[in-house]
């Protein structure tokens, strides 16, 4: 039986992020995750994917946000259980929860923080009869080493983000970038929908709408799609063809729990502290919904410190907590590392 303070269920950035507040917090976590790694779909599916929306970093690697996480919450000494899926919540006669993964594997603690992002997920793969076919031999449905793709010829089906960023990226790494989407506006932000443009002008993406793939060639692996567009088909050579429609969340087990769930998210109260309708269970991040939610990253990290605050509260009830900012009382680990504010901000602020 693993005992800890807070049971964190998602080991991506939120999830992450949640252990240094509640180690500031003197709290201790532990964290489960049916991926083999820390990080989430960060580290599992796009670790080289640039993100443009993390404050001070005007563009970070997925993957190294993933690491730089992990460097800060090294002196809170979290525990991990990776490549189990929690599988069922329970509670004992103290009232603490008891969480089994799918392979035995048992849990205890007074608080819970479900950081699951998306749930499980797979991806919308195009109606393309012979599509199985060549899944791994040049068809793939997430791109997570740009590498792969170095001097080759690439097509990109969709129309959301993730197809025009991954289109802008590959201009500077494949042989040829070709970007097929069905209509002619775009759901993506309008930045990425201009630059895609420049591209296209400048030679560099070629640009293919309204149309869509409808078929694979090769022998063993891919070598060509056929595209159909204004009633007329015609084939186009590629390595690699990239359908990028987005992911299909699930909740797997999560939706079994009891949780109030509403389109696929757990539904929580964001008034106060994002917990759900079971008490001492929360929910952060992307899992979870309320009036005005967006699914950012640095939302997941605002909820993560409020529900740390109220954990607390739960965990030490009646105690008064009195809250330091690290620019003055500095960042103390469970090892006894302690990083020491500036003295000369001490000063300044006292």
């Amino acid at each position: 039986m693993i005992k800890t303070d807070i049971l964190i269920i998602g080991a991506g950035p939120t999830g992450l992020f949640t252990v240094f507040e509640a180690g500031l917090l003197k709290l201790r976590c532990h964290l489960i995750d049916a991926l083999p790694q820390p990080g989430g779909q960060c580290a599992e599916i796009y670790p080289k994917k640039p993100i443009y929306d993390i404050p001070a970093f005007p563009e970070v690697l997925a993957g190294d946000l993933v690491d730089n996480l992990m460097k800060q919450i090294e002196p809170f000494q979290p525990g991990f259980t990776l490549g189990e899926r929690a599988e069922t919540i329970d509670k004992d006669e103290d009232g603490q929860f008891i969480v089994t993964t799918n392979k035995g594997t048992q849990h205890k603690a007074p608080v819970i923080a479900i950081a699951g992002g998306l749930g499980s997920f797979e991806p919308r793969k195009p109606p393309i009869a012979n599509i199985a076919d060549f899944e791994d031999k040049g068809v793939e449905y997430v791109i997570r080493d740009p590498e792969v793709y170095r001097n080759k010829n690439v097509v990109i089906a969709g129309g959301g983000d993730s197809a025009l960023d991954w289109s802008i990226f590959l201009t500077d790494v494949a042989a040829s970038v070709t970007l097929i989407h069905r209509r002619n506006e775009f759901r993506g932000a309008l930045d990425s929908v201009e630059k895609v443009q420049e591209l296209k002008d400048a030679g560099k993406i070629k640009l293919i709408t309204p149309a869509e793939v409808i078929g694979l060639k090769g022998d063993g692996h891919i070598s060509g799609v056929t595209v159909k567009r204004s009633g007329e088909e015609f084939d186009l050579e590629c390595d690699h063809f990239v359908p990028l429609f987005g992911l299909a969340p699930k909740l797997g087990p999560m939706a079994n729990w009891g949780l109030e769930i509403e389109k696929n998210a757990i539904k929580v109260d964001n008034s106060l502290d994002y917990q759900t309708n079971i008490p001492g269970i929360y929910a952060i991040g992307d899992i979870n919904t309320y009036p005005g939610k967006l699914k950012l990253i640095l939302c997941g990290f605002h909820e993560a410190t409020l529900m740390c605050q109220s954990a607390y509260q739960r965990i030490h009830p009646g105690k008064r907590y009195v809250m330091k900012y690290t620019t003055v009382g500095g960042v103390e680990g469970f090892d006894g590392s302690k990083k020491e504010a500036p003295k000369a901000v001490v000063k300044a602020i006292n």
